[in-house]
């Protein structure tokens, strides 16, 4: 469930935290609203923010902003069950979410990757890791080191912050994703653009295949993971 801790010392996340107590000082903290209300809000606006705000009759500006007033009207208008969402729930979910897919500024709100809208990125493009990572299917290894990696129908590449963020990435939709490390240095200096977006997500157009370097099933970090999925399993 999300809650907000009640001790002022507390400036985790400006006090949201998801869970029953917060990580930093242990408070129970005030309830916000349940998990399948903020997985409701959040599917909303994944929607509205990502892919089809006409859905919602707001209106969003060039760079995906949207008012956060506007957006909570709408959705209590049609939406009966969440007719008591206000515009600081928002601010609630993009702070306690830990991927930072949304961002809230002077009453404002939008998606920082996902997107299959066209929206001019203002994403900040400064401290870049050194490497992140990609996920694909082991028979595309080759050819994406061989020829880089486009975006294709999706308007930004999705890279990674670790192994383990591309991994679970890639465990959508690959049973056991193949992970490619990204050289940013290179790529940067090869003339690529990449921008930080949610916490652990970096956006870039094109990487080409000079700075693509395999990481081998061998890797420790890999192994612990695919043995923790076949545990679950």
């Amino acid at each position: 469930m999300l809650r907000q801790c009640r001790l002022r010392s507390c400036s985790m996340n400006n006090g949201f935290f998801t869970g029953t107590n917060c990580e930093v000082c242990n408070d129970e903290g005030k309830f916000i609203m349940s998990d399948r209300e903020a997985n409701s809000v959040g599917r909303i606006l994944a929607l509205v923010l990502r892919h089809a705000p006409e859905k919602f009759n707001v209106d969003m500006d060039i760079n995906g902003w949207v008012e956060t007033r506007e957006l909570s009207k709408a959705i209590a208008d049609s939406r009966r069950h969440l007719h008591w969402v206000r515009a600081w729930h928002f601010e609630a979910i993009a702070n306690a979410d830990e991927k930072g897919r949304w961002q809230v500024e002077n009453e404002m709100i939008r998606a920082t990757y996902g997107h299959s809208i066209e929206i001019e990125l203002d994403l900040p493009t400064d401290d870049i890791p050194e490497a992140l990572y990609w996920p694909c299917e082991a028979s595309e290894v080759e050819s994406l080191l061989k020829f880089g990696i486009l975006s294709g129908d999706r308007k930004h590449i999705h890279l990674s912050r670790t192994i383990e963020n591309a991994l679970e990435a890639g465990h959508v939709r690959i049973g056991r994703p193949s992970i490619i490390e990204v050289d940013t240095i290179r790529a940067i200096a090869d003339g690529h653009t990449i921008y930080r977006a949610g916490t652990t997500v970096f956006l870039t157009d094109e990487v080409p295949p000079t700075a693509l370097y395999p990481v081998g099933e061998d890797d420790p970090i890999v192994q612990e993971t695919f043995a923790r999925w076949d545990e679950e399993e």
